[in-house]
């Protein structure tokens, strides 16, 4: 079995190699020239890297006469919800017209590979206490630019699998984390900013943005396995929540990276620059449909996700250079 994976050296792209390749398939990992590469080097005489541009067509195509791949997970974007409000066409471009590429290039090859869309909670946006938990035929009401290429994202591959008889699963995934995340998210850059005040390299002072909103958070090696489960066994044309149906404010896991803390005592001080003009106040998904027909749940619990990721952070913190 030959997997294409786009986004392979990022934090899920790692961790859904890590999967194929414990399950014997020959993974080949579409990559930018100037890709960092530390999130697979322990990997890297296993897998097939390809250099592409994701936004040239023809450069597809190539990747794709290379690679011909059985299965695609299109994990490549623009996957940070703060910066779309910065770069927003950047964000629209790289997110759908990316996908675009691939999906035309499948269609122009009459590849036959299963492709997986990476969707987000975040395209529900706007939910009604009376709506939730939010089931996949909920309205979808965006609330940044991230979470419209998102939505973009998932009906393009609506309408290539109804217009082409493409092979494609969408997955609405909620929130993940776990060891590599990048520390521009939440819980990654409070477990960061911890490793760094335990070691000494930065005042006890943890900077935070709004700590109020809830989300439904999963572990990423939860998540890749409903990946994976999803190109195996979903149903074309169909979409999926991955989620762990218990939601978790914001607060509540700074409080808990905070309990674990070898330090005594952290401030936390609010940063007006990690506020949003409009954030989504409550994500709590249901997983009822992926359980019922497909069998997936999550069995790592948050908390041990958590613990991994400080370790993860103070790991890294000592090894750096001083």
């Amino acid at each position: 079995m030959r997997v294409l994976i786009t986004g392979i050296t990022g934090f899920v792209g790692s961790h859904l190699t890590e999967f194929a390749l414990e399950r014997g398939a020959d993974v080949i990992g579409a990559l930018r020239w100037r890709s960092k590469t530390e999130h697979i080097e322990h990997l890297r005489e296993r897998v097939s890297l390809v250099e592409c541009d994701l936004r040239d067509v023809l450069s597809v195509r190539g990747l794709l006469e290379q690679a011909r791949p059985d299965y695609i997970i299109h994990l490549a974007a623009q996957s940070f919800v703060a910066a779309s409000w910065n770069t927003p066409s950047e964000t629209l471009w790289t997110n759908a017209i990316c996908q675009m590429n691939l999906f035309e290039a499948m269609r122009q090859l009459g590849s036959s590979a299963r492709f997986l869309v990476i969707g987000s909670s975040e395209e529900y946006g706007l939910v009604h206490a009376d709506e939730l938990p939010i089931r996949e035929t909920n309205p979808l009401r965006p609330l940044s630019p991230y979470a419209v290429s998102k939505v973009t994202q998932d009906l393009m591959g609506w309408q290539y699998f109804k217009s082409y008889g493409m092979h494609i699963v969408r997955a609405r995934a909620f929130n993940h984390t776990g060891p590599r995340r990048g520390e521009t998210f939440a819980t990654s850059n409070f477990a960061k900013q911890i490793a760094e005040m335990e070691a000494g390299l930065r005042e006890p002072v943890v900077h935070v943005g709004d700590l109020k909103p809830t989300r439904d958070f999963s572990d990423v090696r939860d998540i890749v396995g409903g990946y994976w489960l999803l190109l195996e066994r979903g149903t074309p044309g169909e979409v999926y929540n991955l989620c762990s149906g218990v939601e978790w404010s914001i607060e509540r896991m700074l409080n808990f990276l905070l309990e674990r803390s070898t330090l005594s005592h952290i401030e936390v001080r609010q940063d007006p620059a990690r506020l949003r003009p409009s954030d989504v106040p409550v994500l709590r998904g249901s997983r009822e449909k992926i359980e019922r027909t497909l069998g997936w749940y999550g069995v790592i619990p948050l908390e041990q996700t958590l613990a991994d990721l400080l370790e993860y952070w103070r790991r890294r913190t000592k090894s750096r250079p001083q």
